[in-house]
């Protein structure tokens, strides 16, 4: 699988996210001018992913992470609104059950792996499992890492039974984060979406920030890539994840399977 862009975090590199860019808004100078892309994007996707349903050669798995606030709800709604639902699942990962918790980290996940011709979404992942028992240090440096081993054999084996992943950081400043947040205090309509959670791990930012860095640097592979896309302004996050995502299911040059009949013989 070949992804070609800026924001691919290349394996075995390293990465510290406080010096990259959130704010970039690539070769767009303002949100008007991308609308119209990203309209197209949204009936590229649709078309594409009618012939990926009908082929059932490949199934498409993208992860999305980020901080509190990072926009992975409105990424989902923003590109993936022409999508036929029969062709598209998303999961959301909280706190493990108590079953989920007397099983091994990935049991849950692996239920949810897209199977061939379905593109599977999954707002937040297996890699909560790593990042806030790191972060709150529920479990030992060399647990956390042993997860991250075992991440990458899981994925290893998802991409040779015919699973194309695309794994994308949601990159917001702390700033943005405060913005959005206070938004959703004055905007008595996002008031809903504030939790207790969402002021109390602001304070771990830092952890949070090094946890990651450990994460996307030893988690981006060839066949299951990280990309840090700046999510600072939305209407570019939007852009720059569906231009990878249609890039990726163009290259595939998927075809109509061939009819089991011939049609020319039906008469109705």
């Amino acid at each position: 699988m070949k992804i070609k862009s800026p924001y691919l975090v290349k394996p075995h590199s390293k990465v510290r996210l406080n010096k990259i860019s959130s704010s970039d808004t690539g070769d767009f100078k303002s949100e008007d001018a991308a609308k119209a892309l990203l309209a197209a994007h949204r009936e590229q996707l649709a078309d594409l992913q009618d012939v990926f349903y009908a082929d059932q050669s490949k199934a498409l798995l993208i992860i999305l992470q980020g901080m509190d606030s990072s926009g992975k709800d409105g990424t989902i709604s923003h590109i993936f609104s022409g999508v036929n639902p029969q062709g598209c699942d998303v999961s959301a990962f909280k706190v493990p059950t108590p079953l989920e918790a007397r099983h091994d980290f990935l049991w849950r996940v692996h239920a949810r792996v897209p199977p061939r011709g379905m593109i599977g979404i999954f707002n937040r992942s297996h890699y909560e499992d790593v990042l806030s028992p790191r972060v709150h240090k529920l479990i030992s440096p060399d647990a956390a890492n042993l997860r991250l081993d075992d991440i990458n054999e899981f994925e290893s084996f998802l991409a040779d039974s015919d699973v194309l992943i695309l794994k994308f950081y949601l990159h917001i400043s702390r700033d943005e984060q405060t913005r959005r947040l206070q938004s959703r205090i004055d905007d008595k309509k996002k008031n809903w979406k504030l939790s207790e959670a969402d002021v109390h791990e602001r304070q771990f930012w830092p952890r949070y920030i090094d946890a990651y860095d450990d994460i996307l640097s030893s988690t981006s592979r060839k066949h299951a890539p990280w990309l840090i896309i700046p999510s600072d302004s939305k209407w570019y996050r939007n852009i720059a994840i569906s231009t990878i995502i249609v890039d990726l299911m163009q290259s595939l040059n998927l075809k109509y399977p061939k009819p089991t009949i011939d049609v020319r013989t039906i008469k109705l």
